[in-house]
């Protein structure tokens, strides 16, 4: 099914103030309903190396399967729709791919990236995410942060140690628990939700989130999201004006109208989200 008329997609990176080169890498695929945005590390020039290896490997892995299964159709092992396993899978495939260039090139050893993928089917968003770029939603004018971070921060929090506020003042940014191309295997974390005519899906790397708040991110996406090209360049504006300390990349995928390919599907999927 095509989705190019479905959904609204703007996909924006930037270099940022203070770096010599953007290592983080995007790509989007409006026909298909995919975002894919990674926010590479390592050495020099090797966490783009890493970022790019990760989008490119897991667009062709999604794409090249896509028409052959079937969406709708649970994996009752893992719990998940066939399209989520998919993205997982991708995930996993390049996570291999940057682990071995990173073993048989010495510059590129220790490289590394984070990545968060979206594919929009059958009203469905599936989400897989490593790392601490994130993937937030907008629905009736309310921002809800949909991944969760792989992040020192975040771990502190879970545990207890510090609220939210004071991990933030103590624990250095950055500093992330989990990523692709670190290890032979990884973790991936994946996400279904059902999507709604008019929401808003922001997926953003650190550059973004560490001098932006979510309150600020809200107000400007209120304020501009008539036009999200518009949107997406003054969350880059605001933080580089904050000191763009960092690349800053911003996916966002407005949901125009419905696309299901089946009625009946829909109706049992939205009854889940009640």
């Amino acid at each position: 099914m095509n989705l190019s008329a479905k959904l609204e997609i703007v996909n924006q990176s930037d270099v940022g103030r203070m770096r010599p080169h953007n290592e983080d890498s995007t790509i989007t695929d409006g026909r298909n309903g995919l975002a894919i945005l990674a926010d590479g590390m390592g050495g020099y020039k090797a966490g783009e190396i890493a970022s790019t290896i990760a989008v490119t490997n897991i667009l062709f892995g999604i794409t090249n399967k896509l028409k052959k299964i079937k969406n709708r159709k649970i994996d009752t092992s893992a719990g998940f729709c066939n399209a989520s396993i998919l993205i997982r899978d991708a995930v996993i495939h390049a996570n291999s791919v940057i682990y071995d260039v990173a073993k048989a090139d010495l510059q590129c050893q220790g490289m590394g990236t984070t990545i968060v993928v979206g594919l929009f089917h059958n009203n469905i968003l599936s989400i897989a995410h490593v790392g601490d770029s994130r993937l937030y939603r907008i629905r009736n004018n309310k921002i809800e942060q949909v991944t969760k971070d792989h992040s020192l921060i975040q771990e502190h929090i879970d545990r207890g140690l510090y609220t939210a506020e004071e991990a933030h003042e103590k624990i250095p940014k950055n500093m992330v628990t989990r990523a692709m191309g670190m290890e032979a295997h990884v973790d991936v974390d994946i996400i279904e939700e059902a999507v709604l005519p008019d929401d808003i899906y922001l997926l953003c790397s650190d550059g973004l989130t560490d001098l932006v708040k979510d309150e600020e991110i809200h107000l400007t996406l209120s304020k501009y999201s008539v036009n999200l090209a518009q949107t997406a360049d003054e969350l880059v504006r605001f933080a580089n004006e904050r000191g763009g300390y960092d690349n800053t990349s911003v996916i966002l995928v407005r949901i125009l109208e419905e696309y299901s390919s089946s009625k009946g599907f829909l109706a049992k999927i939205k009854n889940l989200f009640k």
